[in-house]
């Protein structure tokens, strides 16, 4: 990833910077268990504080302990080493979550469908789901103030198991929560983090319509309704209508830490969601120091999880331990990059030009915009791509469309010249043959068509050949190819019976959308 080279002059104070994002793991903690027993309900409700007996222990929840794969990601491999594949790899290796999206993306994953394309094939159901939203908050505590920054990993993150808006949800509360380090007033907050995804897709519309609904002195329960109306033919626990939920809370609790996630789960479906993300924010913006005691007491300090493999991670204890690794982390992205906001000892010092720059980010379409049916291939001399136009399903004797990319050369202008190792009874249009000519660090694209034979099973992996001119050695890239119908994500009740009280937790969400069915 290329870095400007002009250090940043904004700095942010280490004691605060450490009390905020302490703030944000305690108001995860707290919204996330508040909302917990009402997950899945649909109807709106009135509650004030907890409903369970907690005895000192927060609610596991999969919206904080997500997070703590990307964070040991991080630790091991250095923030710009990162790239989806490597997070999608990850999530194989650590996640144990089976249910919605999060089994979508590993089954995808495992058969050679790699991020984006794992988020975006078989998915139909749960692309535009809360899966990835939920888990913002480490990107936007390791660039705090620096949103179009955070972003960026938002995207390679969800990407993993979502695509559409499901993808544009992450970009919305991470640029929230990014920009709430240095700005504090949450209409404000609000513009910068519609400024980070398209104006007209669906979460941007019920991020409006919540601020619409607000500002025309509708009451709480017609504005959540008129949230509901505007997404009914999505359905639940998708992320357009969650997160104006989530809006709604931070607008009508006006500040008030108790208030705003009581909003926010008030509103009923994914509660736990959309109270742990209003909490976060508000932790975010107030500290650690600004959320009343009443709240943390019930819940202690500690980290229970729900979606992660404890064997194979390093998982805090406590949020102050998740808090100094965090911290450290941050430190570390900022060494490697000096054009964020320095985080010292110094007073905050973030002035009026950098707060109003967080509104128009510069080329965000071009994380926004990203493909995702693109694959990309890091090669030696170069990144390779292969787009699926229109995604890798097709049928025998359908036209497969792909554009084949080649960028970043790292050498002299270059002919790439590549070639087809197609099964018996395939062919490729124009030819099983074909070169791109390269240029030095620009990006050259060509169109080329696939015409795929029978298929041995429900996926072929054609071999392609690449070989740059004056190299004697090629190397060989694979290319999944799905038979189009062969592949169900179908979810089918089995004998309840059997299952523990823990698997019907899991399952919640699944069965929630057979009975609206």
């Amino acid at each position: 990833m290329n870095l400007p080279n002009q250090p940043s002059t904004q700095n942010l104070n280490r004691r605060e910077y450490i009390d905020k994002v302490l703030g944000c793991w305690t108001g995860k903690n707290i919204g996330g268990t508040l909302g917990a027993p009402l997950e899945g309900k649909r109807e709106l409700f009135d509650i004030d504080f907890y409903i369970q007996d907690l005895g000192g222990t927060p609610a596991p929840n999969d919206d904080l302990d997500l997070q703590l794969v990307w964070l040991q990601a991080v630790e091991e491999r250095g923030i710009y080493n990162l790239n989806e594949r490597i997070l999608g790899e990850c999530w194989m290796g650590h996640i144990v979550a089976p249910w919605n999206e999060y089994g979508v993306g590993k089954v995808n994953i495992a058969n050679g469908l790699y991020p984006p394309l794992s988020g975006a094939c078989n998915n139909r159901q749960w692309e535009n789901s809360n899966g990835a939203w939920i888990r913002s908050e480490i990107w936007a505590c390791l660039f705090p103030g620096s949103p179009a920054e955070a972003v960026k990993f938002a995207w390679m993150d969800s990407c993993v198991d979502h695509s559409g808006d499901g993808i544009y949800a992450e970009l919305f509360t991470t640029a929230l929560e990014s920009a709430a380090f240095v700005e504090s007033d949450i209409r404000k907050l609000i513009e910068i983090a519609l400024a980070h995804i398209p104006a007209d897709c669906r979460v941007a519309r019920s991020v409006k319509l919540a601020c619409a609904e607000f500002d025309a002195g509708r009451s709480f329960a017609d504005a959540r309704n008129a949230i509901v109306e505007e997404n009914r033919e999505l359905g639940w626990f998708q992320a357009p209508g969650n997160i104006g939920f989530t809006i709604l809370g931070l607008l009508y609790g006006r500040g008030d830490f108790g208030k705003t996630i009581c909003a926010a789960v008030n509103c009923g479906d994914d509660t736990d969601c959309t109270g742990a993300t209003a909490g976060a924010l508000l932790g975010i913006i107030n500290g650690r120091s600004g959320i009343p005691a009443r709240w943390i007491e019930p819940i202690g300090e500690t980290i229970q999880t729900v979606a992660i493999n404890r064997f194979s991670l390093d998982v805090p204890e406590t949020l102050d331990q998740l808090t100094h690794r965090v911290v450290l982390a941050a430190l570390d992205t900022r060494a490697a990059n000096p054009t964020l906001p320095a985080i010292t000892d110094a007073p905050t010092a973030i002035d009026d030009e950098f707060r109003a720059a967080l509104s128009t980010p510069r080329n965000i379409e071009l994380v926004w915009g990203r493909s995702s049916f693109e694959r990309r291939y890091d090669l030696p001399w170069c990144e390779f791509a292969v787009e699926y136009v229109g995604g890798p399903a097709v049928k025998p004797g359908d036209t497969l469309k792909l554009k084949l990319t080649a960028r970043k050369l790292s050498c002299e202008d270059k002919s790439l010249h590549f070639r087809w190792h197609l099964p018996e009874g395939w062919s490729a249009k124009p030819g099983v043959e074909g070169a791109i000519f390269t240029q030095y660090r620009m990006q050259m694209t060509v169109e080329w068509e696939i015409v795929p034979g029978e298929f041995s099973g429900a996926y072929e992996y054609p071999l392609l050949e690449l070989r740059l001119a004056g190299r004697f050695n090629p190397e060989f890239i694979t290319v999944p190819i799905q038979l189009a119908e062969a592949v169900k994500n179908d979810y089918r009740v089995c004998d309840q019976s059997r299952w523990d009280s823990r698997d019907r937790l899991l399952a919640r969400r699944a069965l929630s959308e057979l009975e609206r069915e």
